[in-house]
Order: structure tokens, then sequence, then C-alpha cells
């Protein structure tokens, strides 16, 4: 199969287009064809050997988590799917190897959610990792409705669930974004403000007692102020920034693969209540050049490799 690999840690350059043997199915695997991939950026950032440690890597590896596609070999226990079936996954493996840049990949069953009809391959590429995490971090933080949330980098990947996740749990939401996304983050129900110099009088101006939940899907100095805008008892959660349970009492949350939330978050862009914004697609044989742009950290929505 023809798969975008790296065989050592470091830059973009480490990539290349290769072809590898076909997966097998062990016996609580799927072998899926891989119709999208979505890409996220713990996918470089594991490349660049930054979370050796946490994280490990059989070289030549495959990146890529998130997959679409549909299932071409069932394990000997996967009585949930059938050869055939159209899969979305969140499918993390123990050690980065056999990715989802690939025509084939080994999908844990565990992982792996059906894909509704109503739903593209492109978009269901884009959900499971940036979906779980933002719902995952609204579930710690506890955010239900008449609370104030303020979401950093809400207009990135992940936050963009967040914001619409939170105000389908009757939120009011107020994101911090760069101003030329400010319409972006209108379009899915948040109050934007500006990043950077000005953020604390202007989110003190929209909620004056403070909010309720605070919401790092940014990292650096995003949580710098969270004593100035943080509501008594408030909560602080990060994905980025271990500050939130350490200094502030909060949470610091790494995404865990679940096949219900994922089938529950499907069914949401199915019916349309979330939204998928994607902001790029490219083939397989332009991965390198995907993610070269997605290292740029500027990508308002997902970018998707399209195999």
């Amino acid at each position: 199969m023809k798969a975008l690999e790296y065989s050592e840690f470091g830059g973009n350059d480490r990539f290349r287009i290769a072809q590898r043997e076909d997966p097998h199915a062990g016996p609580d695997v799927l072998v899926v064809r891989v119709v999208a991939a979505g890409l996220n950026p713990v996918d470089y950032k594991v490349r660049e050997g930054y979370l050796r440690g946490i994280l490990d890597a059989q070289l030549p590896a495959v990146p890529g988590w998130d997959v679409a596609g549909i299932v071409e070999q069932t394990g000997l226990d996967t009585p949930e799917f059938a050869v055939g079936d159209a899969v979305l996954a969140y499918a993390r493996a123990d050690v980065v190897q056999h990715g989802s840049l690939a025509e084939l990949m080994p999908v844990p069953v565990r992982t792996a959610a059906r894909k509704p009809e109503g739903v593209s391959f492109t978009d269901a590429a884009a959900l499971p990792l940036a979906g779980l995490t933002a719902l995952q971090v609204l579930e710690r933080a506890g955010v239900h409705a008449g609370q104030t949330v303020l979401i950093h980098g809400a207009s990135g990947g992940v936050g963009s669930f967040g914001v619409q996740l939170a105000r389908l749990r009757g939120a009011r939401v107020v994101g911090t974004a760069s101003e030329g996304s400010h319409d972006y983050l209108r379009s899915l129900g948040a109050e934007p403000v500006v990043y950077g110099d000005g953020l604390v009088p202007a989110a003190r101006a929209l909620a004056p007692q403070g909010f309720d939940v605070i919401v790092d899907f940014a990292g650096g100095s995003s949580l710098d102020n969270t004593p100035e805008l943080l509501a008594d008892g408030g909560v602080v959660v990060s994905i980025a920034d271990p500050r939130a349970r350490t200094e502030f009492g909060g949470h610091y949350v790494w995404v865990r693969p679940d096949a219900d939330q994922l089938a529950e978050l499907a069914a949401l862009v199915e019916t349309g209540e979330l939204r998928v914004e994607i902001a790029g697609t490219y083939p397989l044989d332009d991965a390198a050049t995907a993610y070269a742009e997605l290292e740029k950290g500027h990508t308002r929505g997902k970018i998707v490799v399209t195999v």
C-alpha cells in the first residue's frame, strides 16, 4: 500500500511517500480502507520528537489518528462491524506506527463508530480528535445552561467544535480569536474578542462578574490573565497548559478514544446541529504540503487528506 511516512524525527522534510506492507487485522482490530484522514498538530509534534517520553513511535511511522473509510477486513472478535461498513475513528494506538495517512489502516475496534449516511467522509475524518477533545473538555468542566464560558483559541479546529457544543448545552460563549475570524465565531454563536493586548477589559466588559468556565485550546500565554477573568468558584480547563490544574485547581485534559461519544458527535453533524469547518483538502501525494500548512498555526477549521 502507499503511505506517507517518516524514518527519523525532525521537520517536514522527513516525510516521503513510500510503499509499505498492508496491515493485518488483529483479534480486536479492523483494517479500514482510508477514504479521508484528518490532520492534527499532535501528528507533527510526534514527528518532531517533542512527545518522546509520552508517546512511543516505531520508525518508519505513518502519522494520523483521525480516519474515515470502509472496513476491508475484520478481526477474529469484532462482531460490531462487517466488511463494507463505513466507519470513522480516533484510532490512537499505544505506539505510533500505522497511521491514517495511508491507503489502509489498522483501527482498534474500541475506537470506531459507524459513519452516518448523511455525513461525508471528509467531514467524518475532520471530526474525531478535535470533536472528542472539545466534548471531553466541556464534560470535565461541567459546562451547562446559564453559564458564561470563555474559550481561548475559539476559531481553531478544536475551538470551533467547543463553541458549538457549549452553545448546544445552553451556555453563553465568548471566544478569543484574531479579528479576521470574528465573523466566523459569530456564525457559530460566540461573542468574539481579540486575544493579546486589551483582552482583559474587552472580556470583562462582556462578563463583568467573570467567567464561570475558562477553556484553553490555544496554550502559550492564554492562561496568564486567568486570575483577572475567572469568576469566584469558576473552573479552568486546558489541553495545552498544565497550569490549569497545578495553579488554578482545574483540569488538564488529554483526549481519549471513545466510540460512543464519537457516534454522538457524528449524529449531531448529520442533523446539522454541529458544523464541520474544512480549511482545505489535499490528495495523499501532497500530504507533506498539507502538514506544512497546518504547521503555520493559522488554520481555521480542519485540514483533511483524501485517500
